[in-house]
Parts: C-alpha cells; structure tokens; sequence
C-alpha cells in the first residue's frame, strides 16, 4: 500500500504592507511534490483556507526557472489539484504517514501561528512520524511543543532561511519576523551552509531544508525515513 503524504501550503497573500504579493514558493511546491509523486506516494494538499493557495509571483520569474517548475508548468493535472486544496481544519494526522511544509514567504503570517497546523504538527510527532519544513517554512516549528511542553525544536538541529539570505532579498523590514533568529531563540541548533546552496538537515522526526534549492533534498530525506 502507497505511504500518504500530506503537504501544507499557505493561504497568506500579501506582503506586509508592501501592496506586493507573496505566497508559497512555486519551485519548493513543485520539487517535493514530484519527489513524493515519482516515489508513488498518495499525495494530499492542504491549506488553512481551502481551495486555490497563491502563489508568490516573484517565484515564477526566469531566474527561478527549474525542472520542477518547468514540470509543473506543463501538469495540468496537478494544478487542478492544487486549486482545490482541502481545508487544514478537515485533516487527521491518523490519515497520514508524514507531513511537509512548502515555504515562499506566506507561512510567516499564517501558518507560523496557525493554532490548527500547530496541534497538526504536534500530533505528527506525538505518534512518530516525520515532519518537513523548508525554507521559510521552518517558521511552522517554532511553537510546536513535545510531550514534555518544551518547544519541539529545542535542542534540535534545524534549518531555515537565513539571515543573511532575507538581506538579499531586501525584505528583512518587511517581513513579521526573521525564520533563523526566532529558531535560535527557542532553543534550536540552527543550522546553515553558504547563501542560496542546498541543504537539509535531519534530527529525528523533523527534516528541515534552508532555501529553495533546498527542497528537493528535504523530500529527499522524508522519503528515506518512510522507506518510501
């Protein structure tokens, strides 16, 4: 029988009070996604409003062009999929062998403090099963408590964007909070490599990736530990 994977997505839009739009970051959706789908995982995507998650506009520009993308592009399939994410509220982890967060800067203003993805990833945890978070999306760890209500990264190796990397893109003003300084202050072992290359880091249930290019690898390491 197939593994089910879930995979949560912002519903968050605007960035800050720019007027500029934001939302998940279309190569950290779309590497994983065919990751897991290649792999003949089932997968199910959600989001805390349901329906047509927005995609971050600045991650469809050439630059950020990828096999993935290019794939996604093309896949009609799972773009109607993608339109039609099922309400966060509606999942049971029960239903799940593992969870993975997309990142794009959306999740710092909904999932981050979402109360409902909060208790979701608690619960993944609880019951032993992995949890992957990417990029911004690392920012969904920091108030996930363990059994013992120390905060579950504490402790704990985890990656995340950097600092130095929300400098580049010129949005360390604009943005609720910074993904690396918040993980460092709840006690995590934060980790990093060199701006804009790749890497993930595993520390028993929770995978964690540090930037776009990160993604593929962070899936990579879910993968392995379902024996997928």
């Amino acid at each position: 029988m197939s593994k089910k994977i879930l995979m949560v997505i912002t519903s968050h839009d605007q960035l800050g009070d720019t007027g500029n739009k934001t939302g998940f970051w279309v190569e950290e959706f779309a590497a994983p996604y065919y990751v897991f789908k290649d792999a003949g995982l089932d997968i199910t995507l959600a989001s805390p409003l349901g329906g047509q998650p927005p995609i971050d506009p600045s991650s469809e520009l050439d630059d950020f062009v990828t096999d993935a993308t290019k794939r996604f592009d093309n896949d009609q399939e799972t773009k109607q999929q993608l339109a039609n994410t099922v309400a966060l509220s509606s999942v049971n982890q029960a239903d799940f062998d593992a969870v993975f967060y997309p990142g794009g800067h959306g999740p710092l203003w909904d999932l981050a403090t979402d109360a409902t993805s909060i208790a979701l990833i608690e619960s993944f945890l609880a019951a032993n099963k992995p949890v992957g978070a990417v990029c911004h999306a690392s920012a969904v760890l920091l108030d996930v408590k363990d059994n013992t209500g120390e905060y579950a990264v504490k402790g704990k190796a985890v990656a995340g964007f950097t600092n130095s990397e929300e400098e580049a893109v010129q949005l360390t003003n604009i943005v609720p909070f910074l993904v690396e300084d918040e993980l460092i202050k709840r006690g995590a072992d934060y980790q990093k490599a060199d701006d804009w290359s790749a890497f993930a880091i595993q520390d028993g249930l929770i995978i964690s990736g540090q930037n776009p290019a990160s993604s593929e690898l962070v899936a990579e390491k879910l993968l392995a530990q379902l024996g997928a």
